[in-house]
Parts: structure tokens; C-alpha cells; sequence
């Protein structure tokens, strides 16, 4: 064989050769992905993302609240929070809109506050000692509990009552529906969980404030940094208000009067805030207007309720009651 005729043969080996090995690279590749994904069959649980408890925010995560069975061993921890409890995230919440909705106004406190521990009133997004109503069409993501009022305090749920007695389903939750007349063990889980809900609430209360009295109580516009702020009288928010900061940090707001959010009103997560680190303990009443948009944890001496289509991204816990009206 000449050495002029050789090259091409040569050229020709060194290709097959190249794409053989691409090949095996690519066998090898698509072997590795398999065997990381999980088999429909297999009995390891499916991971859960954050929603802690739906959301005005930058990142669906914002919005996310998780909560744990009830009458599993395991206590709730305020960090998995979204979820609302009822979670929604509207498409106007995206960044530019917050920027538009916020002011120049920006109160700088301290470094903030510690997390309030829910126990185990975080395996509720709605926690009620007087009862839950609702009308039209409401969609709670999450667990709901009355007590010590029994089932006949949960109005317009259609409830279906477990096999076991211990719980009830509905279609308005994607949870499971617990009342102190139910089964064992739910009487005793719910005393208990009423109670961390009371101590979380004193424990909110109790808190030492870095900002007193902003705005006179009217806090709509402003954009506010973590931190424990306080009032003696009643809140309002008839413009958006945003709280900006990290996922880590945490707002505590201590209201003596009444907290009342004008319709179609957004309480706005920027920077990478979450609702499950925000508390709001009401002395009062606690109102979310007509199609509004709200974060965090509702701890409430008295009653809760959201007006129609609004939305709550978070927990509600109340010391009477809490009323719904086509809500998520």
C-alpha cells in the first residue's frame, strides 16, 4: 500500500473511532440519569417543595407553606412553612410590578428578629377556637381545625367523615379537616395545638419593638426592611405595601387594634422574603379585603375573615372565629 492511498484510511479510522467513544459517553450519560429518577413504584417519599403557606412575591418558593399530618409524631416546624397554607401566586406580583407598587419610604431597623415557634399549631393552616365558614367556591391547601367548638362550627365545607372518625375531607381542602368532637386522637392534638397557637401568639406579642407608631397605622406605600414593629392602634393597607429581605429574615408586626387590607391591596415579598417568616399578631379584628393578596401568619386575639377572592399565603389562626368567602 502506497503512502498517499493510507491517509484517508487513517482519517477515516480516527472518526469511527471519535464516534464510537461518543457513543459509550452518551450510554454511560443516559444510565447515570436513570438511575437518579425515582420509580413510580418506589417506596421512598416524594421530596416536598416549598410553598410554606402560596403570592405578590418574587419566586413561587415565597409563597410556599408546608405542613406535616397532625397526628404524625412529628412536630411542625415554622421553617417548611405555604402553605397556607392556601397557595396562589398572581402573575401582577412579579418584580416590576412590586417596584411600581412601593414607595421611596423604606424603615431600617436592627438585624431582625428570631423566627416565633409555632409547635404544633404549624401542622395548621387555619386553626380556629370558635369555628371556620365559608361560602363560594374557597380552596385551602393544607390541614383546618376548630376547638374546643366541635364539628357543627365547621360551616360550608360539605364534610365527609374518615372511616376512622378522626378527621373529616371536603373538597374546599386539600388537607384533612379536624374538629374536637372526632376521634381519638384528635381531641388531645387539637388542645394541644390550640395552645401553641396561644403561646406563639403572646410569644409575638412580647417581642421588643425596633420601630413604634410607623405611619400612625397607615403603612400602605411604605416598603419595609425585617424587624419587629409596633402599634397601639388600629393598621391599615389601602396601597400595596412590600416587605423586602432575605429568605432568612423576619417581620413581626405587634397591632393593638384592628389590621384591615383594602380590596384588590397586595402585601408584596421582594428580595427573596418569605411568608413563613412573617408574623402578624392583632389585638383586634383582622380584615382582608376583596380580591387582596396577603402574606404570612395571621395570629389573631379575635376574629379573621377574608372578603371576597382574597387571597391568603400563609396561616390563619384565630381565637374566635375565621370566615371565608371564595378564598385560597
Amino acid at each position: 500500500m502506497n503512502r498517499t492511498a493510507s491517509v484517508p484510511i487513517r482519517l477515516a479510522a480516527a472518526v469511527l473511532f471519535i464516534g464510537l467513544a461518543a457513543a459509550g459517553c452518551a450510554g454511560a450519560g443516559a444510565s447515570a440519569s436513570a438511575s437518579g429518577s425515582t420509580s413510580p413504584t418506589s417506596p421512598a417519599a416524594p421530596s416536598q417543595t416549598a410553598s410554606e403557606i402560596p403570592t405578590p412575591i418574587d419566586t413561587p418558593a415565597s409563597t410556599a407553606i408546608v405542613v406535616t399530618d397532625p397526628m404524625s409524631a412529628a412536630e411542625a416546624t415554622t421553617a417548611p412553612a405555604a402553605n397556607a397554607e392556601a397557595t396562589k401566586a398572581p402573575a401582577a406580583n412579579a418584580p416590576a410590578a412590586t417596584a411600581k407598587g412601593a414607595t421611596a419610604a423604606t424603615a431600617a431597623l436592627p438585624a431582625g428578629p428570631a423566627s416565633v415557634n409555632l409547635g404544633t399549631a404549624g401542622n395548621f393552616v387555619l386553626l380556629s377556637k370558635a369555628g371556620i365558614s365559608t361560602t363560594g367556591t374557597t380552596r385551602i391547601t393544607g390541614n383546618i381545625g376548630v376547638s374546643p367548638i366541635a364539628a357543627t362550627g365547621l360551616t360550608g365545607f360539605a364534610l365527609v367523615l374518615d372511616k376512622s372518625g378522626a378527621f373529616s375531607q371536603s373538597i374546599a381542602v386539600v388537607g384533612k379537616v379536624y374538629a374536637a368532637n372526632y376521634a381519638v386522637p384528635t381531641p388531645s392534638v387539637l388542645t394541644v395545638a390550640v395552645k401553641d397557637m396561644e403561646t406563639a401568639y403572646t410569644n409575638a406579642a412580647g417581642r421588643s419593638a425596633g420601630a413604634t407608631g410607623l405611619g400612625a397605622g397607615n403603612i400602605g406605600g411604605l416598603t419595609l426592611a425585617p424587624g419587629v414593629y409596633r402599634w397601639g392602634t388600629d393598621v391599615t393597607i389601602p396601597t400595596n405595601l412590600t416587605l423586602s429581605g432575605g429568605a432568612n429574615d423576619v417581620w413581626i408586626f405587634q397591632i393593638s387594634g384592628n389590621l384591615s387590607v383594602s380590596s384588590a391591596k397586595q402585601v408584596i415579598l421582594a428580595g427573596g422574603a418569605l411568608a413563613k417568616n412573617i408574623y402578624w399578631q392583632v389585638a383586634g379584628t383582622t380584615t382582608l379585603g376583596t380580591t387582596s393578596t396577603f402574606n404570612g401568619t395571621i395570629l389573631c386575639k379575635t376574629n379573621i375573615a377574608l372578603r371576597t377572592g382574597a387571597v391568603l399565603n400563609g396561616r390563619a389562626f384565630a381565637q374566635t372565629a375565621i370566615t371565608l368567602d371564595a378564598n385560597s
